[in-house]
């Protein structure tokens, strides 16, 4: 089955010229001028990547992102933006509202087509993943959303679990902060700068203080 693609611009000359290199690859597309023409056309036809532009009349890039990720159906979409601006306030706007990766304009096609090509192979590879993470006598099972150490069933908070399930996803792998913002609390509202060493300290507590590493000025690891 083809992957569909959803792009999102008000450039009309952009929308079309991205719109034939990706369906040239076999990729199918549906196209939107703004963000509340794409949010319907999402609801109707889930797509797996959506493309979006970040300044736009009316709804901009973020808000949409915003509003895709809460909307139910949509919940294993992928979202990159298409943009020319590059400070970093911007694309960390852009990760908390829940962005999976940054396009960056001027859009050279053929780099932009394998750039979505990479997103779909990611939304695959995502999917059949595993269900079941084991690591370190840790144990966690995503469909079932349960935790255990050794024989002990443990009780987590929802976030506390996503972010334990996060750093099990790739054992030994250093997790960034800004990168455990986005995936973890997306476009909720985060209050202070220690949320994050709150929910590991009490993972900590409850795991064992040798699981969890800490890279000081970068982010945290789960020990293998």
């Amino acid at each position: 089955m083809a992957k569909k693609v959803l792009l999102v611009d008000d450039e009309q000359d952009i929308v079309e010229l991205l719109r034939y290199n990706l369906e040239r690859e076999g990729i199918q597309v549906i196209t939107a001028e703004n963000g509340r023409e794409a949010l319907q056309k999402a609801k109707q036809e889930p797509p797996d990547l959506a493309v979006l532009d970040i300044m736009m009349p009316g709804m901009d890039g973020v808000e949409l992102c915003g509003e895709l990720r809460r909307t139910p159906g949509l919940e294993g979409l992928l979202i990159a933006f298409l943009t020319a601006r590059t400070e970093d306030y911007s694309h960390i706007a852009g990760y908390e509202a829940g962005a999976d990766d940054y396009i960056n304009k001027p859009v050279r096609p053929k780099v932009f087509v394998a750039k979505v090509q990479a997103l779909l192979k990611r939304k695959g590879a995502q999917a059949s993943a595993p269900q079941v993470l084991e690591s370190n006598g840790i144990r966690v099972d995503l469909e079932r959303v349960t935790v255990t150490k050794g024989n002990e069933v443990l009780q987590l908070p929802k976030k506390e679990f996503e972010l334990l399930a996060l750093l099990m996803s790739k054992p030994g792998k250093v997790f960034l902060r800004d990168e455990i913002y986005a995936r973890v609390w997306g476009n909720e509202v985060i209050v202070g700068d220690r949320t994050i060493d709150v929910h590991i300290r009490k993972l900590r507590e409850k795991l064992g203080d040798d699981r969890i590493g800490t890279v000081k000025g970068m982010g945290y690891r789960f020990e293998a």
